[in-house]
């Protein structure tokens, strides 16, 4: 009885305090609400403050035929494209003559600058090593400007000896000693400097500029894909493989570099990766049983593989594979594997179909339309202002019920600022495409010193200004809206075509509530399994290979498109800051260290997490299924994708449009030496 009772008694005890414990843990779930919304409150506080506070560099730039509603435009976030890339001779041959001798202490210093500089610590060695070989010395006399406040910026800079101050307006911010870098987000596009550097003392730097740094990313990035092709291709299962499910495969294989004597495969172990040697020797080795030592099988060199029976099924490994020196290898995992063979690479077939079958309004154009001359066209008001020019409210003087856009291009700024091609491109583009998801371009006129550009005029106002409104959009908007966006992507995609500036900005309202893409220099038609190499995009919304120049296709709209759900549910983005560097720092670290504020459900984070991998072919929306694959994400359940396509379901939000139409005010377009331009290289 005695031992029943001490049983009874030490039940008593661990009832009461497991009791405590439930009481602690309340106290503590309530202290953690307290402190969840006092964060909540915090982040309103900052968002509000941030909204007021323009990145530098802003501008309420961008030529887009959205408009005229009751409210004020809000501040547009500035699009960036840097100059056209290509590989030339003379940049190669420049660059191979720049690869001037350093001293074993300048390579160390410029390394080290390197690895702690939150932008290019992110590079490859090989990268790293190749930019530092052509960089070439400078040296600044005291007193010197280095960069000057307000001036555009093409090069970056490592101090090695001296000292340089840093100044605002006249007032000295910092001083930039050895082992300090500057001036690196000019390496990326062309910006105008916030502040000025100055030698304090005689200094000497090693210098970069943009063109230089882009191009050996380019050519070291098609040097590995093409080194990465190469030995895929030689391995007798994968031979047979078509070149763009080889080029996806690159994308997915990892390289690992391994060091003198690690063991790369264990006897005995199981495995699911196969290894490609692409630098070095491995010896094989086998341990018996009742033996102590191991017997060397064989040497295997550069392009030599092994493993492969991981692929097919479970492996119980049977020898040892060992590095002899250092060694580089091609890793692909058995499910990535799988997935290849069973048909990864984007069939873009049913979607092609799809797209075909949803003209519908897409060729309601006016007969007159196509018989008009620029003087036809009576100038209602003007919607905005652009970086290049500006967007008048038109309409045919003979066809007053239907109104257009009109963007006014100034041709001497295009050529400037280097957008000719850009400029062509999108014309190009969007001259074909047909989608009542996409702003449609009618036809484009020219003179002398302007190019008009006659798309359709979406008056509902775009989604920047409504976020601006509301702060956030419930779930119910947010995910129609995102559909629409979805489709005019797919659209661009099964035609090899990237947008590349998915955002709140580029996205319009027409007058029945429905979404669509408005035109982007961004545009860009890319060969499947190919690459591009422009920056491009705005910061926040960029993928992080664009970022990194490691090239990239079509799977980087899917990377914008999860940090555009993001921002509809949050109000926010995701990657924000004051400071473009570390707006660009924090995409590269990626959406796994972004916490997610309350207003984002788990199946819309899902979504989100999905859409921003870092890998760009493992990102939601790049697989086999392409588009499906994210229509069927359970954020969507139960949303009609036919009633969207049919334009048959009630949008969220019904524009209150002005129609500023007073025909006593109406101007013309001047006549005379205006013609339509039929040719788009005839600027």
């Amino acid at each position: 009885m005695g031992t029943l009772r001490d049983l009874q008694f030490a039940l008593q005890l661990k009832i009461e305090e497991l009791r405590q414990r439930d009481t602690l843990i309340d106290e503590l779930e309530l202290e953690l609400d307290t402190k969840d919304e006092l964060i909540r409150r915090l982040q309103e506080e900052l968002d509000r403050y941030r909204a007021t506070v323009p990145l530098p560099g802003s501008s309420d730039a961008g030529a887009a035929c959205s408009a005229q509603t009751e409210h004020k435009p809000a501040i547009k976030r500035k699009t960036i494209i840097s100059e056209h890339l290509t590989l030339d001779p003379v940049t190669l041959a420049v660059l191979s003559h720049r690869s001037c001798d350093k001293s074993q202490e300048s390579q160390r210093l410029i390394r080290a600058v390197f690895l702690k500089n939150d932008l290019l610590k992110n590079l490859d060695e090989g990268e790293i090593t190749a930019i530092t070989a052509c960089m070439y010395p400078s040296t600044i006399n005291q007193g010197c400007y280095v960069i000057q406040e307000g001036t555009n910026g093409a090069q970056a800079y490592v101090v090695e000896e001296g000292r340089l101050d840093v100044t605002k307006d006249g007032l000295k911010l910092l001083t930039i000693e050895p082992g300090d870098m500057f001036g690196e987000l000019a390496l990326l596009y062309s910006c105008t400097h916030t502040f000025s550097v100055s030698a304090q003392t005689d200094s000497k730097l090693w210098a970069i500029d943009r063109k230089s740094y882009q191009t050996v990313l380019m050519q070291s990035g098609l040097n590995s894909l093409s080194h990465s092709m190469e030995l895929l291709s030689s391995v007798p299962f994968l031979h047979s493989l078509p070149e763009d499910v080889i080029m996806k495969l690159c994308d997915l294989t990892e390289q690992t570099h391994f060091s003198d004597g690690d063991y790369i495969i264990r006897q005995g172990s199981t495995g699911d990766t196969f290894y490609i040697i692409s630098k070095g020797q491995v010896k094989v080795t086998e341990k018996k049983p009742g033996h102590d030592e191991q017997i060397v099988l064989s040497q295997l060199c550069d392009g030599q593989w092994f493993g492969e029976k991981a692929l097919w099924g479970e492996d119980a490994r049977t020898v040892n594979v060992i590095a002899s020196g250092d060694v580089t290898c091609l890793v692909i995992d058995r499910e990535t594997f799988k997935e290849i063979i069973d048909g990864l690479v984007f069939d873009r077939s049913h979607e092609l179909q799809q797209s075909q079958e949803s003209k519908i309004e897409s060729d309601k154009d006016p007969d007159l339309l196509s018989s008009s001359i620029l003087s036809d066209f009576q100038i209602i008001c003007t919607l905005a202002i652009g970086e290049f020019g500006h967007v008048d409210l038109v309409q045919l003087r003979s066809y007053s019920q239907c109104l257009f856009a009109m963007r006014v291009l100034k041709k001497k700024l295009i050529l400037n600022n280097g957008q000719r091609e850009h400029i062509l491109e999108e014309g190009r583009i969007l001259m074909e495409a047909r989608c009542p998801f996409i702003a449609r371009l009618h036809k484009t006129f020219r003179d002398t010193s302007c190019l008009y550009i006659l798309t359709e005029a979406c008056l509902g106002g775009d989604l920047c200004c409504l976020l601006k409104d509301r702060g956030y959009l419930d779930e119910c908007s947010a995910r129609f809206y995102t559909a629409c966006v979805i489709e005019a992507l797919t659209f661009l995609h099964c035609r090899g075509v990237i947008y590349r500036d998915v955002k709140p900005e580029n996205v319009v309202l027409d007058q029945r509530g429905y979404a669509k893409l408005i035109g982007s220099r961004c545009l860009k038609e890319v060969e499947v399994g190919k690459k591009t190499w422009t920056f491009c995009g705005t910061p926040g919304y960029m993928a992080p290979e664009i970022i990194l120049n490691k090239g990239h296709g079509l799977s980087a709209d899917f990377w914008s498109l999860g940090v555009f759900v993001f921002e509809l549910l949050s109000g926010r983005l995701p990657f924000s800051d004051s400071d473009v560097m570390k707006v660009l720092s924090a995409t590269i670290r990626g959406i796994d260290y972004i916490d997610f504020p309350k207003t984002i459900s788990k199946s819309a984070s899902s979504l989100i997490k999905k859409l921003c991998r870092s890998n760009p072919s493992e990102r939601v929306g790049s697989q086999r299924n392409g588009a499906k694959d994210i229509q069927r994400h359970k954020w969507f359940d139960g949303f009609n994708w036919d009633g969207l396509c049919m334009r048959t379901l009630n949008p969220p939000l019904i524009p209150k449009v002005k129609h500023p139409l007073n025909s006593t005010t109406c101007r013309l377009y001047t006549e005379g030496s205006v013609e339509l331009c039929s040719d788009w290289e005839d600027f």
